[in-house]
């Protein structure tokens, strides 16, 4: 029987090859509403890979992806209409105002323009970003541009937010503070996270942590679990120790 309320994620055995080389390889877990969850693995790990499977860019070759209850391989645009994802590289138009870059993704997302207005003014006002909002992106702050970046995505009100390395390049202050805000608004509006890094600082602040290496999860828990199970009194030791075969290759 279907849930009345699906999980925002549920990742099934997923898979994806690229030759010989298995980026994604029968992963398996899921996120909750209201769930903040750090996806931590060293850089090809495969972390990257699975965000393109779960944002349609690709196709995996075996498992599935649902979204809100929607499998994103059979039924990709219920299942992308509930998500939102801020990637490692921007994706502003540097050119245009925040306002406009705002404005652009709702016309995406056919939100009428009545509506759409009081969408973007309430999510600047709830980032400190009105009195930026007739400035170029160009002249924004790394920071500032990825709470830009971060508010555009939310006028979408997705159930689902995917965050690939979204704090890469910015300022310690700036970083702290999207992590804050993010985690914030997952309980706000009982929305599902998952925050891909290779910081494992970033990953502290999660409430489950899910460790991937070599394109598999290696474990999947909250961090005070991995340490007692790693024997290491710290986060970043643990991680260490799980993943030192891929460090070594």
């Amino acid at each position: 029987m279907t849930p009345l309320f699906p999980d925002p994620l549920v990742i099934d055995k997923l898979s994806k090859n690229f030759g010989a080389r298995k980026a994604v390889d029968n992963v398996s877990f899921s996120v909750a509403a209201g769930e903040f969850v750090a996806l931590l693995g060293p850089n090809g790990a495969g972390k990257s890979t699975l965000f393109q499977i779960l944002s349609g860019l690709f196709v995996a070759d075996g498992g599935s992806a649902r979204v809100t209850g929607h499998d994103i391989g059979r039924d990709p645009i219920k299942a992308l209409a509930d998500l939102s994802i801020v990637f490692q590289q921007p994706a502003l138009d540097l050119d245009l105002s925040v306002q406009a870059n705002c404005r652009f993704q709702t016309d995406l997302h056919g939100i009428a323009r009545a509506e759409a207005q009081q969408r973007i003014n309430h999510w600047l006002e709830r980032f400190k970003l009105s009195d930026r909002a007739n400035d170029a992106c160009r002249n924004l702050s790394g920071g500032t541009r990825r709470k830009v970046e971060l508010a555009r995505a939310l006028l979408s009100q997705p159930q689902l937010l995917l965050m690939d390395e979204a704090t890469v390049g910015i300022d310690p202050a700036s970083r702290a503070a999207i992590i804050a805000d993010v985690k914030a608004l997952c309980r706000e509006r009982a929305m599902g996270v998952l925050w891909a890094t290779h910081l494992v600082d970033e990953a502290e602040a999660a409430d489950r942590i899910v460790v991937m290496a070599a394109g598999s999860v290696r474990f999947d828990g909250a961090a005070t679990e991995l340490m007692k199970q790693s024997g290491h009194g710290t986060l970043l030791d643990a991680f260490l120790h799980l993943t030192k075969a891929e460090a070594k290759a």
